[in-house]
């Protein structure tokens, strides 16, 4: 089972993606356990405050290092933590290798920044790693959290109903998928490729392989430039 704690400022924010389809199902099945701690718990004082102005002065607030540390060093003494994660615009770009690495992990903590960020000390006394979903900032780190764990829990076995599923999606072995077809195989004069409907699986995984290389090729030549 994985557990994934996250520290947040708006833990209300990910109750409804936690909340239904797969990661729901992933809870449930007892594949996933998943506990949002809110930062203003670990605040010092009667307001719950735990921003302050930034050294050097300058637009945007900072979040203080002391609630971030209580709450890592809260959650550290309970268990040991694979990864203590910081969702960032300037960190590395989620890629689906990391999604891979991630779903062997036990233990994950994800901290989501707010306002202007949060203390550099933090990022060098705890953080792991840094991720980021793009090169974009957002409100705060959460619906980033959301999308990291989505990514990764449909990896672990038993997630999926079809675990081949999450093997044969984009990314997974560095190619976009190739396109997909359901019924009917016929709609507004457009056909369903007769390979798909032909049963013979040689040669449907062949037109797929050539489809994947093709379409990469279009839409992300990036991708195969190694």
């Amino acid at each position: 089972m994985m557990r994934v704690d996250i520290i947040t400022l708006l833990p209300e924010l990910l109750e409804s993606p936690f909340g239904a389809s797969i990661i729901k199902r992933a809870q449930d099945k007892g594949h996933l356990q998943i506990y949002l701690h809110n930062l203003r718990d670990f605040s010092d004082n009667k307001h719950r405050n735990v921003d302050d102005y930034q050294y050097g002065g300058g637009a945007g607030m900072v979040i203080r290092v002391e609630p971030i540390s209580k709450a890592i060093e809260s959650l550290q003494n309970e268990r040991a933590y694979d990864e203590i994660i910081y969702m960032t615009p300037d960190g590395e770009l989620l890629e689906q290798t990391t999604c891979n690495q991630l779903s062997l992990a036990e233990n994950i903590l994800i901290l989501c920044g707010h306002y202007k960020g949060i203390d550099e000390r933090i990022r060098e006394l705890y953080i792991t790693k840094e991720i980021s979903i793009g090169s974009y900032v957002l409100s705060g780190g959460e619906l980033a959290a959301s999308i990291l764990v989505d990514a990764v829990v449909r990896l672990i076995p038993g997630v999926l109903n079809d675990e081949t599923s999450a093997l044969t999606d984009s990314f997974q072995d560095g190619l976009l998928a190739p396109p997909v077809y359901t019924r009917p195989p016929e709609f507004k004069g457009l056909k369903v490729p007769q390979v798909l409907l032909s049963g013979n699986p040689k040669e449907v995984d062949a037109w797929r392989e050539v489809q994947a290389l093709q379409k990469t090729k279009t839409k992300r030549p990036d991708l195969l430039k190694d």
